[in-house]
C-alpha cells in the first residue's frame, strides 16, 4: 500500500480534496446538522470552534503523518464543500480499511454519496487495498443504498453499544474486495 497523502479526485460533479482553513463554516453547517449526525456516533458540533479542533487535532494531524484519506466533497458547480469522505481503522497489513462519509441533507438522494464512493473506491485499489468495508444503521436505508450502489455487498448484521450517545444500534456491514 501507497503511503497515504489524500490524493485530489475528480468526478463529473464532485472534486474529492483535502480540507484546509477555507472550509471551516461548510465543515460546520454539516458536522452542526442532527439529521446529517443522526446515525453517527459522536454528537453534532455546537461551534466553530470545535469544528475548527477537529480540524487541526484530527484531520490536519493524519495529513501531516500520512495515515488516513479525510476528503472535503466540494461540488465543482459552486466549489461549496457539501460533504466529507474518507477512510478509518486503516489495517496495513491486511489492505483493509472502514469507509466512512456524510453528506448535508439538501444533498441527499442526488447520486452523490455514491459518486463520491466510487471515485474513493477506485483510488483505493488503485493504491494497493485489497478489501474496503463500511456499515450502515439498519434504519439508515439510504446509506445502504449508497453502498450497494457503490458496489459493496452485504455480509452480515450486529448490535453495537455505541458511546457517547450510549444507544444500541444495529448495523449492516457491506465490503467490496479488489
Amino acid at each position: 500500500m501507497k503511503k497515504l497523502n489524500t490524493p485530489t479526485i475528480e468526478t463529473d460533479r464532485l472534486k474529492l480534496r483535502k480540507f484546509s482553513d477555507d472550509d471551516l463554516y461548510d465543515m460546520f453547517e454539516i458536522y452542526h446538522d442532527e439529521e446529517v449526525n443522526k446515525f453517527l456516533p459522536w454528537f453534532p458540533f455546537q461551534s466553530i470552534e470545535e469544528t475548527k479542533e477537529y480540524l487541526y487535532n484530527t484531520i490536519y494531524k493524519e495529513y501531516d503523518q500520512r495515515i488516513a484519506y479525510h476528503y472535503a466533497i466540494e461540488e465543482k458547480a459552486n466549489h461549496k464543500v457539501i460533504g466529507y469522505i474518507g477512510i478509518s481503522k486503516i489495517d496495513e497489513e491486511k489492505g483493509s480499511a472502514e469507509l466512512g462519509y456524510g453528506l448535508l441533507k439538501t444533498y441527499w438522494g442526488k447520486g452523490i454519496a455514491t459518486e463520491a464512493s466510487k471515485a474513493l473506491l477506485k483510488r483505493l485499489k488503485q493504491d494497493g487495498f485489497k478489501s474496503i468495508f463500511a456499515t450502515n444503521d439498519v434504519n439508515n436505508i439510504g446509506s445502504g443504498r449508497v453502498l450497494e450502489k457503490s458496489g459493496m455487498t452485504y455480509q452480515y448484521s450486529y448490535d453495537e453499544r455505541w458511546q457517547p450517545k450510549n444507544n444500541t444500534v444495529t448495523f449492516k456491514l457491506h465490503r467490496i474486495d479488489f
